[in-house]
Formats: C-alpha cells, sequence, structure tokens
C-alpha cells in the first residue's frame, strides 16, 4: 500500500483494511454540478476504486461560483460537464479508474448504469431525476446518498434498501422542491456541507461500517438546523417503490416526455406530476430572481437571453430557442423546479 492514503488509514475506523475495502469499490455520482463535483473530487482523493460521473449538461459561466472541478478555460471550450470532470479528476488520482458520461440519466438507461455499483449518490439538479434513481437503487439493492442543496439550505439522507424508508417514503418530509438555484441563488458552503454529509456516509457504508438513518437539514445562514432520528418509523409498508416493489418512476407514464416541435426550434415538455405547480407559485418565483414575467389565468411567460419559456396551467411548457430536448429538460428544471 502507497503512503498516498497514509492519513486516512491513520483514522482507526478505516485503517488499511478500510482502505482495501475502498479501493474495491464503484461509486457512480449522478450529476457533475456542484454536489457532484464536490462528492467526486473527495472519494477520488479518498482512493475510490471506480467513480462513474453521468451528467447531460456543459459548463457555464454560472457554475464556476460553486463548482470546483472546472475552470474558465472549461466554459471557453464549452465542455460537457462529464467530460472535464473526468479530466480533472485523472489529475487529481491516476491510480483511480474515472469515468464521465454525457447522459440524460432516464428510466431507461438507469438500470445499466447502476446495478453493479456499491453505492449511488444524488447529485441531480431535479427531482424527476431523484425518483428514477431512488426506485432503480432499491431495485437493484444499492445505497442511494440522497442529497440537495439551494440558496443557504442543504438536505442529505442516505437509503439503505431493506432497511430504511426510501425517499418516496419521505416525500412528505422533504422541503418544497419549487426552488432552484436559478430561482433562489445559491452558497458555496450550503453545497460542501450536503457533500461532506453524502461522502462520509460513503465512507461509512464502504469500510463496512453501519450508516445511522438521519435526515438531515440545515440552513447555514440562520444557523438553524434539523435531524429526524426516529426516520425509521417514515418507513411504509405499502411504499410502491420499497414496500411493494412496482417502482412507479421507472414506469414511462411517470416521466416528463419532451418533444421537437416541427420547424419551430421549439421543445415541449409535460409535466409528469398529478398536481402542476400552480402559475402564481411559478410567477413570483421568477419575478424573485429578477424574470421579467407576463401572466394571464391560463399562462405564463419569460425569457432569458435566447430562450424563452411558456408555462400552461395544466403544467405542460414550451422551451422556445432550442431543438435539444436535453437543453430544455435542463432549463425547465432551474427555472421551474
Amino acid at each position: 500500500m502507497s503512503t498516498r492514503y497514509s492519513r486516512q488509514e491513520l483514522f482507526q475506523p478505516i485503517g488499511t483494511e478500510g482502505q482495501k475495502r475502498l479501493l474495491a469499490s464503484k461509486v457512480v455520482i449522478i450529476g457533475a454540478g456542484a454536489l457532484g463535483t464536490a462528492s467526486a473530487e473527495m472519494l477520488v482523493r479518498a482512493g475510490v476504486g471506480s467513480v462513474i460521473i453521468a451528467d447531460r449538461d456543459y459548463i457555464e459561466w454560472s457554475n464556476l461560483q460553486r463548482q470546483q472541478l472546472y475552470t474558465e478555460q472549461d466554459v471557453q471550450d464549452r465542455l460537457p460537464k462529464a467530460v472535464a470532470a473526468e479530466s480533472r479528476l485523472k489529475l487529481v488520482n491516476s491510480e483511480v479508474k474515472v469515468k464521465g458520461l454525457v447522459m440524460d440519466v432516464t428510466a431507461q438507461n438507469i438500470d445499466e448504469l447502476i446495478y453493479d455499483a456499491s453505492i449511488v449518490i444524488d447529485a441531480a439538479d431535479n427531482f424527476e431525476v431523484r425518483m428514477i434513481v431512488n426506485d432503480a437503487a432499491i431495485k437493484h439493492h444499492v445505497p442511494f446518498l440522497y442529497g440537495a442543496c439551494v440558496a443557504s439550505y442543504g438536505v442529505s439522507f442516505t437509503v439503505i434498501p431493506g432497511e430504511t424508508p426510501c425517499l418516496h417514503c419521505l416525500l412528505e418530509h422533504l422541503p418544497a422542491q419549487g426552488m432552484t438555484c436559478d430561482t433562489a441563488g445559491i452558497i458555496g458552503p450550503a453545497v460542501q456541507q450536503v457533500a461532506s454529509y453524502q461522502v462520509a456516509d460513503a465512507l461509512k457504508y464502504l469500510t463496512g461500517h453501519q450508516v445511522t438513518p438521519i435526515l438531515r437539514s440545515f440552513d447555514l445562514w440562520t444557523n438553524e438546523r434539523a435531524d429526524i432520528r426516529s426516520v425509521l418509523s417514515l418507513k411504509k409498508e405499502q411504499c410502491p417503490s420499497c414496500g411493494l416493489h412496482t417502482y412507479p418512476f421507472l414506469s414511462y407514464d411517470r416521466q416528463a416526455k419532451a418533444d421537437v416541435l416541427c420547424g419551430r426550434n421549439t421543445v415541449q415538455i409535460r409535466n409528469a406530476a398529478q398536481t402542476p405547480p400552480p402559475l402564481n407559485e411559478v410567477a413570483l418565483r421568477l419575478k424573485a430572481a429578477g424574470m421579467d414575467v407576463l401572466e394571464n389565468p391560463y399562462l405564463l411567460s419569460c425569457q432569458k437571453g435566447e430562450f424563452k419559456l411558456v408555462l400552461f396551467k395544466d403544467g405542460r411548457a414550451l422551451i422556445h430557442g432550442t431543438s435539444d430536448i436535453a437543453k430544455a429538460r435542463t432549463i425547465y428544471h432551474q427555472w421551474i423546479g
């Protein structure tokens, strides 16, 4: 064993045997944004044997404030996040097998992505993908480390299939999913706090230690925090995901549908939620983010740069200015949540 990990091996709960376990592990990270880059760098430096990071987006100037693997040159080159992350992480630790995948994670490809993973870390930028990954992780008995942050707020929870509640069980106990970094902003310390919780639980699990199930939430700006430690009581026997094992979010019917409108440079996205977000609430968030919003009883519209979004009362949205479905989905989740 090289001296590279000597300080980590001196930490008694890990030691040399724990380090060997890490080197034999495979971690899949869903998302190469703020949480994904923070978690990936810590795990690669810790000597996890294989790290796969999947993301559909490219690097923009607004990412550099908190997404720690990227540089100004990456923005100028318009590199996909997964490509730039792989390149940087290989420079950090050449002993780790790192693979960046430029892909839109869906119910159709998630099984192949995670079936043989040791753990899956959630760094997704939208709740639809989180629920897909949650169901797939339960299906393949792979621990799923949920995490999210916006503004100065963060939340984390580790799902251990067969032991803890899953994300589906906890839906009513999670914060409202309406806020996004594009509408409410975000500060770097909130990212690092969530990533630290996720990676700490990853290291515990991968080195053979018990992970205590705690639903953690905090606000670094107001110095508030809340830990739900009786979380096992929230596990639902009739949960469609971890109780009945019907995996509803792996069904095509539960996914937001997207279609390119012929000749219009526009993508239509149909929200899969049973109750679409109220137009007035969306309008207030967008206005608070400094966007000009036009609204009537039937729809609202707003524009930012080259892209225009029109949201209808039934949850259907038109993204004008692109025929790229992946890009349209990104805009939709950034603006609508």
